[in-house]
């Protein structure tokens, strides 16, 4: 028999965060076991894997923040912390088998669509293969988003993002500078702030704070959650429905929002009685244009005698001084930046070339878009988890990514009823009809109207990133695929017939 060229498996699926091992656990059960997943990292986790730092958790309740399919009973907070997300996730792939299936230290390099055999042709770190259909679960909070500062490559101290933590560094002693006062910024700010000498907050832009309602979970609520699921599952019923609910204000009708930022006021007001820096920390855009944070030890943190608000962002470094926009000067011996991700440039884009010869990044340089989030016009069989208009600023991701995983199912379902080999390519006018929809919709909301830059927006301004809607709505609109979003590409029986026949003479 002549020995094979490459490797190829029906799907590829590129990540190993929620999305990607959502889509394992999902392909099996259906299954489909002819899969890789293909990990650039060496060991599972994603974002949960990436984002170590001191204080690091999630703003999303534990028992919703986890698969329906995989529930966990154990978990021991309302908020639980990085180590025990990671940990859970490191359980699904054991529960589930999914081992077997994963590639560590497989960076994909590069993905072509190869428009006469209907494939993929996949470039990785450790060598190629090729995939009747690929599944990008990379997510949006994957690549750290550095800003280009003039002077920093001359700073003399210690430069890392929130995500890159370098736990060998002893902040202790240090005189810090914290980038950014997003929800990786209020995490760190309060756990790093009693062991340093000096820490030095840049706040561009002030964050809207909530209280965090977080307590551990007691021994009694965990026995009855593992010896009555019942219990379990009305919890996180209760935890979605409340969600749901508060749907309507972010979407319809945000001037509702304002006796949430009274709340919010009265937050900043107990723990900072310096009038002067509750100014300083008081957004002037609604509450919920930018994603609401919730703390109950960031504003305590920042009354402290060695921590200073600086409300300004960072324009230049001059040796271990930095320079904020305001002219104010600072002198430090580490930089942590805490300025998100590439989330509306995603670097994905950039290795994947479709049917008409463009990258994706090039399809999408006006803006990301694509069919229920999952399906971009001129790139067949290629799926995205967590695509275009698909965050949200109130519940938990994890209820999208099972729904866009309904949408994986029933696609890999559609190609079986339809036979033979063949790929699923969207329609640009279903596309565009989609997004359409979408954008109307997103006028309303206060994403838009709220008078804030948010990383929701791209570099045009539009919203590609959030859903405009409930959970369930979504989930109702990715049950199924609908065909006639999409044209139907097939090999032509004379050169499946010529395959078949070098087959043959390739075994005798």
């Amino acid at each position: 028999m002549a020995e094979r060229e490459h490797e190829h498996v029906r799907v590829a699926v590129i990540g190993s965060g929620f999305g990607g091992l959502g889509a394992a656990v999902r392909l099996r059960r259906q299954g489909i076991t002819d899969f890789v997943v293909l990990e650039r990292a060496g060991s599972v986790g994603g974002t949960w894997r990436d984002n170590s730092y001191p204080g690091c958790a999630c703003d999303v309740p534990s028992h919703l923040y986890s698969f329906s399919f995989a529930p966990n009973p154990e978990w021991p907070r309302n908020f639980s912390g990085q180590p025990h997300i990671r940990a859970y996730l490191e359980r699904v792939t054991d529960t589930f088998g999914l081992r077997p299936h994963i590639r560590f230290d497989s960076e994909v390099r590069s993905l072509r669509w190869n428009g006469e055999e209907l494939h993929w042709e996949v470039e990785t770190a450790r060598g190629a293969l090729t995939a009747d259909v690929v599944v990008s679960a990379t997510g949006p909070l994957s690549d750290p988003k550095v800003p280009d500062v003039p002077g920093l490559d001359s700073f003399p101290g210690k430069v890392f993002h929130s995500a890159r933590w370098d736990h060998d560094y002893d902040l202790r002693g240090k005189r810090i500078a914290m980038i950014g006062t997003g929800a990786s910024a209020i995490q760190i700010v309060p756990a790093v702030q009693p062991t340093v000498d000096r820490l030095t907050l840049f706040q561009r832009t002030p964050a809207w704070v909530l209280p965090r309602a977080d307590r551990r979970i007691s021994g009694l609520e965990r026995w009855l959650h593992t010896r009555v699921p019942a219990t379990r599952v009305a919890r996180r019923g209760l935890l979605w429905g409340i969600r749901e609910m508060q749907v309507s204000a972010f979407t319809k009708r945000p001037n509702e929002l304002g006796l949430i930022e009274g709340l919010a006021k009265g937050h900043m007001k107990r723990a900072v009685k310096d009038p002067a820096l509750r100014a300083k920390l008081t957004p002037d855009y609604r509450i919920g244009c930018k994603r609401i944070l919730l703390s109950n030890s960031y504003y305590p943190a920042l009354t402290q005698p060695n921590v200073d608000v600086v409300a300004s962002g960072l324009k230049e470094v001059r040796g271990n001084v930095l320079v904020a926009a305001d002219g104010t000067e600072t002198e430090a011996d580490a930089i942590v930046f805490g300025t998100g991700f590439h989330v509306t440039d995603m670097p994905i884009a950039h290795r994947v070339t479709g049917a008409n010869g463009t990258t994706l990044a090039e399809e999408w340089k006006d803006g990301m878009e694509s069919l229920r989030g999952a399906s971009a016009a001129g790139f067949p069989n290629f799926l995205t988890i967590i695509g275009p208009n698909t965050g949200l600023g109130n519940s938990s991701m994890i209820l999208m990514i099972e729904s866009q995983l309904n949408y994986l199912v029933d696609y890999m379902r559609q190609l079986d009823v339809l036979g033979g080999k063949i790929a699923l390519n969207a329609r640009p006018s279903a596309v565009h009809a989609w997004t359409r929809g979408i954008q109307r919709r997103m006028e309303r909301t206060v994403w838009t109207t709220g008078g804030c830059d948010s990383w929701y927006l791209d570099a045009n301004g539009r919203n590609t990133t959030a859903w405009p809607g409930t959970t369930a709505e979504f989930r109702k609109l990715t049950r199924e695929v609908d065909l006639a979003e999409y044209e139907v590409l097939r090999v032509p029986a004379s050169r499946t017939g010529a395959r078949a026949g070098q087959a043959a003479k390739a075994v005798a």
